[in-house]
């Protein structure tokens, strides 16, 4: 699929030696949903400021739909449409007056059915008179991201874009953010609730201390590092672990009653069988058994601590 955001060598270091982001090499592809996963500092919002043309990077380049972040800004920041963090509005402005003006800024012609709906989609149509400043924090955050919308960008980045919010709205944005997927829009997030990126993403990617440590399918990514846990509930409790099981590395509850099987996804097809097998040979039988998958935060967790650990 073709990469709509080419990012190449992308460094960039702050005033006082602080090296935020360090070679960093991403291709986005057109119309995925990519969740950019990292600790607080990682260098998630320098990246997504550098492609926005907020932030000037020290070294490498950045291309939106094939214009230059910097060379050829206007065209680049066209065809990009940005919800940060931080709820900048303008207060004293209606929320018509405010979307309208995003539009205009962009060259975008008066199109007032669509900004109506988008307001409509946004649950914000009744509101479109209100000045911003009488606005809850969460009808704020409506606002920027209709800003973010108001000139049909081809490419969307939401940095953080549910922090603190309503689950209303939670749901609301992220009905809106799959529509647009599926008219074709590329979508970037960062995002803390990482339940958000292991429902919603297409790739996953890793950032710590400004470096990408990894870049995955979402899927691929979970059968490759998640773990699994088998739990079976003996028919009758064990006083110690056979040494005929030795190989499969369980542990046996407290009481006897339970055992414990942690292995990686992809053996599953060849260490459970033969862990049942070996069990019924031993006598052994069991009642009931479930088995738990470790979540994408499950895999975010181990990747950093993976990283801190050889720093």
């Amino acid at each position: 699929m073709a990469s709509v955001i080419s990012i190449s060598g992308l460094t960039k270091t702050y005033a006082g030696g602080f090296q935020a982001l360090k070679g960093v090499d991403l291709d986005i592809r057109r119309g995925e949903i990519f969740a950019l996963l990292g600790p607080n500092g990682a260098g998630k919002t320098t990246l997504i400021s550098i492609v926005c043309g907020i932030v000037t990077a020290s070294s490498g380049t950045v291309t939106a739909d094939g214009h230059d972040v910097v060379r050829d800004y206007r065209a680049a920041r066209t065809r990009i449409g940005l919800v940060p963090q931080e709820l900048t509005t303008d207060a004293f402005e209606s929320v018509w007056a405010t979307v309208s003006f995003s539009r205009g800024l962009f060259g975008k012609p008066r199109d007032d059915a669509f900004l109506e709906k988008l307001l409509r989609d946004l649950s914000l149509w009744d509101k479109r008179k209100s000045r911003i400043m009488e606005l809850s924090g969460g009808m704020k955050r409506r606002v920027m991201i209709a800003k973010a919308l108001s000139h049909e960008p081809e490419i969307l980045f939401l940095d953080e874009p549910t922090a603190g919010v309503d689950v209303e709205l939670r749901r609301d944005m992220w009905n809106l953010v799959l529509g647009l997927r599926d008219r074709g829009v590329t979508i970037i997030l960062t995002t803390h609730y990482i339940e958000e990126a292991e429902e919603m993403a297409d790739r996953v990617g890793v950032i710590s201390k400004g470096e990408l440590i990894v870049v995955e399918e979402k899927s691929e990514l979970m059968k490759k590092l998640g773990r699994k846990e088998l739990t079976l509930n003996l028919a009758e409790p064990l006083a110690a672990l056979p040494p005929e099981l030795g190989e499969w590395a369980l542990t046996l509850g407290a009481d006897g009653n339970e055992l414990h099987y942690e292995f990686d996804a992809n053996a599953e097809r060849t260490g459970v069988p033969s862990l049942l097998r070996r069990m019924s040979d031993l006598g052994i039988g069991f009642k009931d058994l479930h088995t738990k998958q470790s979540s994408l935060e499950d895999i975010f967790v181990g990747l950093v601590r993976q990283k801190k650990d050889a720093a």
